[in-house]
This record gives C-alpha cells, structure tokens and sequence, in this order.
C-alpha cells in the first residue's frame, strides 16, 4: 500500500470541500469530481504498488472524512450558499428530526463507500490502459 499517495490524493477532498462551501455550486460539482477521479484514477495506476481498487476505495473513505468536517465546521456557510442542501436539510430536521450535522454523520459513510468503489473501480480501468503502455 502507497499510504503516502493515498494521503496525498485524498487531499483533493480538503480542496473540494473548502471550494464546495464558496465558489462552486451544486450544478458543477459532479464535473469537478469527474476530473478529480480520473487524475487519481491515473495516479494510482501509475503509482500504485497493486491493490488499485483498495487505493482508490481508501482516497475516497478519506476524502468523506475531510467533507464531512469541513462542510459540518463552515455549515452555516455551505447552508447559506447552497439553498437547495439547505432546503432538504431543513425538511429532514422537520420530519424526522434529523439536523443537518446528524444527516450529513449518517449519510457521509454511505456516501463514501459508494464512491470508494466508483474511484476503485476507476483505477482498476486506469491500470488496464496504463499497463498496456
């Protein structure tokens, strides 16, 4: 295991997740996570001793962790420049009593695993075209 490149590209999510609170909307960040995937895709094809998947998994678990506490310690923050977030966050509150900080603790590991895999799955397809070079 590369837990230096793991560390270093999951630093991406610390960029994402200060980037998401004030400049880039909701709208935009599936392109921008695309872009991030394919870069760390290629890097842990690249880099990466074996175990591409795990490596790709791992970035994005750690990537959830950086979201998580940054967009639940700048909330008011992302809540006031993010109105449609804000909306479900506050029907959520009223329907089940689930604030907005508890939503995103209990939705972030769901969230994270399933990406995990999408970026694993990623670096696995990056690999197969990298080790062709």
């Amino acid at each position: 295991m590369n837990f230096k490149l793991i560390f270093g590209l999951s630093l991406f999510g610390v960029g994402m997740a200060l980037a998401t609170v004030w400049f880039i909307p909701s709208v935009i960040e599936p392109f921008c996570w695309l872009a991030i995937y394919v870069a760390c895709a290629w890097q842990i094809a690249k880099y990466a001793p074996r175990r591409y998947f795990l490596h790709g998994f791992l970035i994005s678990i750690l990537n959830c962790v950086w979201i998580t506490g940054i967009h639940i310690i700048l909330l008011n923050t992302y809540l006031a420049h993010h109105a449609k977030e804000a909306a479900q966050y506050t029907k959520l509150d009223k329907e089940i009593g689930l604030t907005p900080t508890m939503a995103m603790l209990v939705l972030a590991p769901f969230i994270g695993t399933f990406f995990g895999m999408v970026l694993g799955l990623f670096a696995i397809f990056a690999r197969g075209i990298w080790s062709d070079r």
